[in-house]
């Protein structure tokens, strides 16, 4: 059980990493020129594998839900965790994959430029801040339930209603 969690906490943080970084950047990029936005638009050639990363870290999520579907809390936040990381893809698919086709993936300037930029931008800000709900939703799912009398109360319920189930 444990190694589940350590899972899906750590690919849940390392989903963090890109949109964290485009989050940090923010400010700096919104003041540059046409022509320097462009040219830092080419440092992230090849970030499309972080969606892998996003893709475990859902799959990680649900796995801990399943597992833990007696303890509510537990099984809440992996849901939330999971749900919140598929928001991020349906984010990335709705307003920033459009801006990168709109650009020839920022090789080509439109004549929106700058419309294109802030969809860009905040796209992958409103991601940043999803993925660190979806880390901490994980952390938590991660921390509720260790103590031993917990999971021994979870392990009785769990007896409970494998008794209340079987046929009289």
């Amino acid at each position: 059980m444990k190694t589940i969690h350590f899972l899906a906490t750590v690919l849940t943080a390392l989903a963090l990493i890109p949109g964290g970084a485009h989050l940090m950047e923010l400010p700096n990029k919104l003041g540059l020129s046409q022509e320097a936005y462009f040219t830092v638009q080419g440092i992230y050639r090849g970030w499309a594998l972080a969606g892998a990363v996003i893709v475990a870290a859902m799959v990680m999520n649900l796995v801990v839900a399943i597992a833990r579907w007696r303890n509510r809390r537990a099984f809440r936040l992996s849901i939330l965790a999971f749900l919140l990381l598929g928001f991020t893809l349906g984010i990335f698919f709705a307003f920033t994959e459009p801006q990168n086709q709109a650009t020839a993936y920022w090789t080509s300037i439109p004549a929106d430029w700058e419309r294109v930029r802030l969809l860009w931008e905040y796209s992958h800000a409103a991601n940043a801040v999803l993925t660190f709900l979806a880390l901490c939703c994980a952390i938590g799912a991660c921390l509720t339930g260790w103590s031993p009398a917990l999971e021994r109360a979870e392990r009785q319920r769990a007896r409970e209603i494998q008794r209340e189930m079987q046929p009289a």
